[in-house]
């Protein structure tokens, strides 16, 4: 099971950090600059792990009986607008120190191909200084449906009085280079019997509230292009939902659904200390000149939409097959198979 859980995880893991790969060089621009291209250019994975992170947490409304209980394993990925796979430079509020050639950028979400050369001018210590990067292309063609995958791996636990709990676990897994964990919890309350006879029915209707953490840890040192130490980028992600869900429970088939908020928070930072280079026009050994920036990158995110799903579910004994789609800001696709005890 922790090889399963493993892989799950590293998928979003190593998505995640492959958007920041050679990022390092956008510290040129400035903090602030470099925060405003930051953001424009990661906000979609962002966002887009929060709507996933959110999804598959049920199959049923259906609580099992006190101690019953089902694991599950699936994935979840939230479908990325094509209207932010590229931002505007002029919209970013940059300032006159950098400037681009190219009207546009590719966010995470865009095509690979898609980079745009970025030209800086400062000064430091009263002398004026340039650099030239180039802003990365995204990772479109590495996401099927491009869309940002998350992990779902969970734990269904019945409790007295229609209550189930769920548990999402992970600890720290990864390489030394990249790391990462994550915890999520759960509780549904089937609330059927206040609706009077339909209780009787094959119908079951439930509250369903949910919190999801996950970190990753990702050191920059080896792989960075700019000199420093203790170079490392951190995220974490705080995705939360409650929904009202309801399921038809027929013996080989159910169809369920649920309406209700998404949202959540994300936090990326590029923590340690890079020693910038810039070009002076002058003949060597003074045609450079260095700047040190420490902590350069913080970055918060924040997201939130109104949701509705539908979805099915085969049974064949105790072996579940599941599958439904959620309407929201970043449309979301689940499937996955469950084992369950009741």
């Amino acid at each position: 099971m922790k090889k399963i859980i493993l892989v799950f995880l590293t998928i979003s893991i190593n998505l995640t950090i492959k958007a920041q790969d050679g990022m390092e060089a956008i510290l040129l621009s400035g903090v602030s600059d470099a925060n405003k291209l930051t953001e424009a250019y990661i906000n979609p994975s962002m966002k887009g792990l929060i709507y996933s992170m959110n999804g598959g947490w049920y199959h049923t409304a259906k609580t099992h009986q006190t101690l019953g209980f089902d694991i599950s394993i699936g994935l979840n990925a939230s479908v990325i607008p094509s209207s932010e796979e590229i931002f505007n430079f002029s919209d970013l509020g940059l300032s006159s120190n950098t400037t681009s050639t190219s009207l546009t950028g590719a966010t995470v979400a865009g095509p690979n191909s898609l980079e745009a050369p970025v030209k800086v001018s400062t000064t430091i210590n009263g002398q004026n200084v340039t650099a030239n990067y180039t802003m990365p292309g995204g990772v479109k063609d590495d996401l099927p449906l491009n869309a940002m995958p998350a992990p779902s791996v969970q734990l269904t636990l019945g409790l007295p009085h229609n209550f189930d709990i769920m548990l999402r676990g992970v600890p720290s897994v990864g390489s030394n280079d990249v790391k990462g964990n994550l915890l999520g919890v759960g509780v549904k309350k089937e609330i059927t019997s206040l609706f009077g006879p339909i209780d009787k029915l094959p119908l079951h209707v439930s509250l369903l509230g949910t919190y999801t953490t996950m970190d990753v840890n990702y050191d920059l040192q080896n792989d960075s292009s700019i000199q420093g130490v203790n170079q490392e980028a951190t995220f974490n992600l705080n995705a939360y939902s409650v929904q009202a869900i309801a399921s038809i429970n027929f013996p080989i088939i159910n169809f369920y659904g649920g309406i209700g908020y998404s949202g959540g928070s994300s936090k990326f930072k590029m923590k340690g200390t890079y020693n910038l280079e810039y070009n002076t026009g002058y003949p060597a050994p003074n045609d450079t000149a260095e700047v040190t920036v420490t902590d350069p990158i913080n970055l918060n995110f924040d997201t939130k939409a109104l949701k509705t799903t539908l979805g099915t579910r085969i049974s064949l004994g105790f072996f579940k097959l599941f599958a439904d789609y959620t309407l929201q800001e970043y449309n979301t696709i689940t499937a996955g198979i469950a084992f369950s005890f009741r």
